[in-house]
This record gives C-alpha cells, sequence and structure tokens, in this order.
C-alpha cells in the first residue's frame, strides 16, 4: 500500500526540484517539456518497483542461498560442494546480461524521449495540427521516431534470449553432473541415497531462485538507471538559485536599472552573440521604450532583468546593486512582467488574477480587472471571475487571456513593469483603452515596453532603438510632435 505514495512522493518531489532550476537548462532539447513528462511518468514507477519488488526479490535470493548453502554442506558436504562449485557459471551469466542491458538501456530511454517529445508537442497543439489537416504527418513522424526504440528492444531481445538460454542450458548440465559425481559417491558407500537427493534438492532449489532473479535483471537494471536519473535531478544544484537565503531581500524598490558592458549568448546557441558590450541605463520612475527589428535583443534584455539568464560579461544592477546579490523572490515581487504569450493555468479567472499575490479582496481584483478593461467580458460570462479557464486558458480568446494578464500585473502593483508586446493581441479598439490604463499605471513607476505600434510608446519618456544587440539611438520624448518625432526615429 505505500508504493504508491511513494512514487508519488518521488513524482512530487521531482517536480518542485525542476521548478528551482534555471531557464538554461530547460532550453536543452533533453530537457523539454516531453523529455520531462515521460522521466516523471517513468523513473518514479521504475524506483518504485526497485524499491519494492525488487529488493525483496532480491533479499529473498540471498536469504534462501545462504540457507541451501549450509544445509547441503551439513547434509553432504562433498556433494554440496561439487553444486556450489558450478554455481557461479550461472551467476556470471546472469551478471553479463546484466552488464550488456545496463549498456543498452541508455539509448532506449534517449529514443523513448523523442517519442515522447513529439508526443506532447502534438497533443499541446492539437488545434494547429487539425487545422493543417496534418494528422497522417504527425503519425508518421511519430512511427519514425519508434524506429530506434523497436530497433533498440529486437536487439535487447537477442542478448536477452542468449543469456536466458546459455543459463537454462548451464544449469541442465549442472544436474548431469550433479547425479554423475553423486552416483559415484553413492558406489563408493560415502553417502546414501536419501542424502543425495537431499542435497540435490536443496540446492537445485538455490539454482532455481538464482535464475529467477536473473529472470528480473531487466526490471533491475532498468530500476537502477531510474534511481540514477532521479538522483540525478535531486542532486544538481542550480546554477541561479531562486531562494538563496544569503540574497538581499529589498521590502521596497525604487526601480533604477543599470545594464553595464554586457555580453550575452543564449546557452542553447553560444555561437550567437546577441549583445557585445551593451550598456544602458533605466531611470527610476519613467518608462522606456525599446524598439528595433525581430532579433534586436528588445525581449533578451526583459529576460536579464528578470535574470532569467545570466551574462557572460558585465553586471544587470537594480538601485545600484548587481543583481546576483538579490534573492530572486524577493527581487521578482517587485517586478511585473507582461509577455507576448500570456499564460494562463487550470484555474478561474480570478486564481488567474491573483496569481503571484498573497492575498487580495474581490474590490482589488475588480479594480485590476477594470484597469485592463477586462471586467466587461468577466461579467457577461456566466460564471464571472469564477469562470473556469481551461487547460492554458483554451477557453478564452487571445485578447481576453492577454487583458486578465494585464490585470495580474496591475494587481501586483510592481515597482518595475515589463511589457513584452503586451497589446500585441487586442483588437485597436480593445488597445486603444487598455493602452490608456496602461498608461496611467506606468506613471510613477519603472516601466520598459517592447512594441512595435507607435501607439504603445509615443508616451514613453525614453525611446531606445536596438539594432543587432546595439543601442544606436536614444531619444526623449518630450517634444510637441511626438508621432513625427517617433517617425524620424524609427
Amino acid at each position: 500500500m505505500w508504493e504508491i505514495p511513494l512514487q508519488r512522493g518521488l513524482g512530487n518531489i521531482c517536480s518542485l526540484k525542476f521548478l528551482t532550476f534555471e531557464i538554461e537548462w530547460f532550453d536543452s532539447d533533453e530537457n523539454s517539456t516531453g523529455a520531462i513528462c515521460s522521466r516523471l511518468a517513468k523513473d518514479a514507477n521504475a524506483v518504485r518497483s526497485l524499491v519494492g519488488d525488487r529488493i525483496a526479490l532480491v533479499v529473498q535470493t540471498i536469504s534462501a542461498v545462504l540457507i541451501a548453502c549450509t544445509i547441503g554442506l551439513i547434509t553432504s558436504w562433498r556433494l554440496a560442494l561439487v553444486m556450489i562449485a558450478v554455481q557461479p557459471l550461472i551467476v556470471a551469466c546472469f551478471y553479463a546480461r546484466c552488464v550488456l542491458l545496463r549498456a543498452m538501456s541508455k539509448k532506449s530511454l534517449q529514443s523513448q524521449f523523442e517519442s515522447s517529445k513529439l508526443a506532447a508537442e502534438a497533443v499541446s497543439n492539437l488545434r494547429t495540427i487539425t487545422a493543417f489537416s496534418s494528422q497522417r504527418r504527425i503519425l508518421r513522424l511519430f512511427d519514425q521516431t519508434q524506429d530506434g526504440p523497436r530497433k533498440e528492444s529486437v536487439r535487447q531481445s537477442w542478448f536477452a534470449g542468449l543469456g536466458l538460454g546459455t543459463s537454462v542450458s548451464l544449469m541442465a548440465c549442472t544436474w548431469a553432473l550433479d547425479f554423475w559425481y553423486g552416483g559415484k559417491l553413492m558406489a563408493e558407500h560415502q553417502i546414501t541415497a536419501k542424502e543425495l537427493f537431499q542435497t540435490f534438492m536443496i540446492l537445485v532449489s538455490t539454482g532455481r531462485v538464482i535464475a529467477e532473479a536473473g529472470s528480473m535483471t531487466t526490471d533491475l537494471v532498468k530500476g537502477a538507471d531510474a534511481a540514477s536519473s532521479v538522483f540525478a535531478i535531486l542532486d544538481r544544484k542550480t546554477k541561479i538559485d531562486p531562494d538563496n537565503p544569503k540574497g538581499y531581500k529589498p521590502e521596497v524598490l525604487e526601480g533604477r536599472v543599470e545594464i553595464v558592458g554586457v555580453d550575452f549568448a543564449y546557452p542553447s546557441r553560444p555561437n550567437v552573440i546577441i549583445f557585445k558590450g551593451l550598456s544602458l541605463t533605466i531611470d527610476q520612475g519613467k518608462s522606456t521604450a525599446l524598439v528595433g527589428q525581430s532579433g534586436s535583443g528588445k525581449s533578451t534584455i526583459i529576460g536579464l532583468i528578470e535574470r532569467f539568464y545570466d551574462p557572460l560579461k558585465g553586471v544587470v544592477k537594480i538601485d545600484g546593486r548587481d543583481i546576483k546579490i538579490y534573492n530572486l523572490h524577493a527581487l521578482r515581487r517587485h517586478i511585473g512582467l507582461v509577455s507576448q504569450e500570456p499564460t494562463l493555468f487550470a484555474g478561474t479567472i480570478r486564481e488567474n488574477i491573483m496569481y503571484g499575490t498573497n492575498r487580495a479582496s474581490d474590490a482589488e481584483i475588480e479594480g485590476a480587472a477594470r484597469s485592463a478593461n477586462a471586467h466587461d467580458f468577466i461579467s457577461n460570462l456566466k460564471d464571472g471571475y469564477d469562470t473556469w479557464c481551461g487547460e492554458r486558458g483554451f477557453q478564452l480568446s487571445g485578447g481576453q487571456k492577454q487583458r486578465i494578464a494585464i490585470a495580474r500585473a496591475i494587481l501586483k502593483n510592481p515597482a518595475i513593469l515589463l511589457l513584452d508586446e503586451a497589446t500585441s493581441a487586442l483588437d485597436s479598439q480593445s488597445e486603444k483603452v487598455v493602452q490608456e490604463a496602461l498608461d496611467r499605471v506606468m506613471i510613477g513607476r519603472t516601466s520598459i515596453v517592447v512594441a512595435h505600434r507607435l501607439s504603445t510608446i509615443q508616451k514613453c519618456d525614453l525611446i531606445v532603438v536596438l539594432e543587432k544587440g546595439n543601442v544606436c539611438r536614444e531619444r526623449h520624448t518630450c517634444i510637441p510632435d511626438g508621432q513625427r518625432a517617433l517617425w524620424k526615429i524609427l
């Protein structure tokens, strides 16, 4: 009865450990969503099987071997010594099989990760696949990813069959040797027929127990590999500790951001340099717009301020302190982020708006929703703020999800507000109303806006134009004809 809680406990512990890892770790293909889900589903079950059934079998085997050898030696020590002497042949055969399977199991697991990754992506993007009628193509790709595991399984079957066949053959040969030597001892009147059969039955049962334990080598190997995988996760130290107890925990942030001499490249693409000696100062309580072509590094700056990644060189400072000095959990409580692709969780609209805040009253939630132009459509829903959003918010439209994400940031009342194409999913009318709300919210707090539309950035205090990872122009917009100045800059 304790095996199911053990499996769930391992899964929960690994899930919590995953949440402490830096973003860089998840950028690797082997740590994709599908691979992690497969690891959580299979490894925890394999460890449960190893700790439960398989360890019990090993203890049973060792106990049976010790007892049988002792009784056999007492009954007829000459025959028992011969029978014990040939037992290592069977053990050696199964050990060789275990070593072969251990070497091959890693390749099989890697192949399984690829198919699990494809399956997870296909399920999460089912609407897109259906819209393009790509079901046959996905099934074909899935079948192709199964070629590796299929070939590996066939290969393992040959080795496993060869090992098992050799073991059974050796067992039959040892029986013939036992009866021959036992008959010789009887002819010399050194043992009786009763002692022969007693010793034979006792030690043959030992061979059977060893054979049964050997037949479970595959499960033992998989369980051992799964345990290694689980402990590798539990023992891993994150490069960016989100809850460093020695980190500085600010009660209030002023909001001044400085990026000084930063070199940066994404760990998954180390040869593609994003920034080379980037320096940028964002004044306290001012709104700064980042504009430029796609790939110029606008969203990367937001990632560095949130400390999703650490720069290769240089420093990112908030309120004059290196961001590495801060306790990230405490720091991020003062930072609000609205991404280009809003993320909602499987819960109610109320829970999603409150996400990231300790507590909030209904009036505060409704006020944040009104500021984000979300209250009207929420009120028209059957369950209002208690409407279920569905997994990843699929029950809502893109614009509705974006407005809920903006309401979440407004409710947090952050000192630093990061808007990464925050109004990109809104229609022109909704964008106008939401932009007015954002303009009010940005007053008195440090705001960094990434956008391509002029209407979104025309009221910002400073516009920074990025080109190939460098600041090529900065311009204050406190001039009469703001839009004309923007056109000249862009």
